[in-house]
Parts: structure tokens; sequence; C-alpha cells
């Protein structure tokens, strides 16, 4: 794929794939895998900020391998691999370290979200930022499709990029963002951003019953003619013509929208869910995907690293 621009992304292995995570950020990956070369990073030492059991980081990094292929990605199209296989990314990490400051940190609107809903306020929450840029410019990424939420952290890698240039001489490519805008952030069933963290989240590979018990707990506006909370969530699966009809012939009749969006969601993840149970009986195939994802990421990072001691003085070898 030669002169093909390269796309980077990733998330976090903690906990299950929703819906949120899906059409935020991976449908585009999935639908420009055949446009560029495409990394995709199970991120799991940024899980470490909020993960603290060792057995459940490992399940659910396995876990996170298996939902992302079973969503669409492609492994002949995007090399999907695991952060921690290229150490290069947390040496990288911490040369950015080097060159940012604690005031331009404290502004990143993430970890004084986090922190404000009780996360622990650790080195490493505050860091975030500075561990995404190595994860995107390491691989010299041009293209981050990110959600809403994620954007400032972009931009903040194109900083600390600029920032090492400007020290060092010309390095890394600056990466452009990428938001699908329709869906900039999805709506949670509380009306809140979906986010693990509120535990307001439709899973990507809810059963029936699962998914039917989180469509019913929607929280519902009766001041207006429809609940709005339904019909943000219900606009990701129907367009707003469809929709129009449908909420015209059920003003007030939330629980009749409620029944029809649980049968369209459930529609539409279902071969997800199938593909899914797929995997889980073939363990062995994820394995041999990541380990030569691994090695083949490993190469691309040793490359870039080398150039980046060189240019920091960083002598390896006597």
């Amino acid at each position: 794929m030669s002169g093909t621009k390269i796309l980077v992304s990733g998330i976090q292995p903690s906990g299950q794939l929703h819906i949120g995570n899906y059409f935020g950020a991976m449908k585009q990956v999935i639908e420009l895998q055949d446009k560029y070369e495409s990394y995709f990073s199970i991120v799991n030492y940024h899980a470490l900020t909020s993960v603290r059991d060792k057995e459940q980081l490992s399940k659910d990094t396995m876990s996170a391998a298996m939902d992302y292929l079973a969503a669409g990605i492609d492994p002949k199209k995007v090399t999907l691999f695991v952060q921690a296989d290229v150490p290069h990314v947390t040496e990288l990490a911490w040369i950015f370290n080097t060159l940012i400051t604690v005031p331009y940190l404290s502004r990143a609107v993430a970890y004084k979200d986090k922190t404000a809903q009780g996360l622990e306020a650790t080195v490493g929450l505050f860091d975030y930022p500075v561990l995404m840029a190595s994860d995107i410019l390491i691989f010299d990424a041009e293209i981050v499709p990110v959600g809403a939420d994620q954007k400032q952290h972009v931009e903040m890698a194109r900083d600390i990029a600029q920032k090492f240039n400007q020290a060092y001489g010309e390095t890394f490519t600056l990466p452009q963002v990428r938001i699908q805008e329709s869906v900039a952030t999805v709506p949670g069933i509380d009306g809140r951003k979906m986010s693990k963290s509120y535990g307001n989240t439709i899973p990507l590979f809810a059963s029936r019953d699962e998914l039917s018990k989180q469509v019913m707990s929607i929280v519902t506006d009766s001041s207006g003619a429809r609940p709005e909370h339904v019909y943000a969530i219900h606009k990701l699966f129907k367009s707003e013509a469809e929709l129009q009809e449908l909420y015209d012939a059920n003003v007030g009749n939330y629980k009749a929208l409620k029944e029809t969006l649980i049968e369209d969601i459930d529609a539409f993840i279902a071969p997800f869910r199938a593909r899914r149970d797929e995997l889980a009986e073939d363990e062995s195939y994820v394995k041999k995907i990541l380990a030569a994802s691994g090695e083949k990421m490993r190469g691309k990072a040793e490359k870039k690293m080398k150039d980046v001691r060189k240019k920091a003085g960083i002598v390896t070898t006597y």
C-alpha cells in the first residue's frame, strides 16, 4: 500500500464494547480500511488507569481482540495489535514527557471529567494524553478517527509532535483528527455520553434479554412530543426520514417506540454476536493474528525510535 495514508486508532480493553464505541470511532475504521493503511491498537497500558485486576485485564485484552474482529475489522486489511507488544510506545512517551509541561497537561478536559467522576488522580491518568500521542506519532499517523471527546487528545498529539520537531528537527508527522459529525457523541441510556464509566451503555454483543433490559431503561422525557434520548439512539440505526413516520404514529407511546428500537438494534447486532461466538471457539486464531501483528509493529516502532534516539542523543550502544 505504498503511498497510502496511515490511519491509527485504538481503544481500551476495559469492559464490553458498546454501540458508542462502534459508532463513535470503530465504524469509521471499518469503513476506511480499504482506503488507508490502518493500524488498530488494543491499548492495555491505558487501561491500567482504571483496571487493577491482572486476570481481568488479561481476559479483557483477548476479549477486545475478538470484539473488534467480530465487529468487522479485517485482519488482512487492518493490523490489529496489542499496545504492550510494542514497548517502544512507552519509551517514546517518556521522551515526550521531558518536553511537555504540567500546566499544558492540566488543560486536558478528559482528565478533569474523570477525576470529577471519582477516578483516582494518578500520574498515569494525568499523563494519558502523552501516551496517546506516542501511540499515534510513533507510527507516523496521518489520520486519527475518534469520537468528539477525544478530539483534544489528537490536538495535543499535534502539539507534542511540533514540540519535538522544533527541539530536534523534523521527525514526526502532524496527524489530522477525523470525527464522524453525525455521531460525534453517542448518547447513553441516561442521556449522557455513552460510557462504561457511567454504566449507561448498550453492549454491541448484547443478548436479546440484555438488550431489552437496557433499552427499556432509557430515560424518557415526557415534556416533548417524542422521547429525545430514545430518538437519539434510534437514529443511529434508521434514517430520520424513516423515523419520522414511526414517531409521528406513536406520539406518547414510549413503550412501542422502545420495543421498535429493540428490534432494530437486535437486527443490526445479530451478525456481530454470531461472529463473536465463532471467534470465542477459536482463540488460537486470534492469538496468531496478534502475535504476527505485534512483530510487524515492533519492527516499525524500532525503526522510528532509532531515529528519535539518535536525534535526542540517547546512546544505547558503545
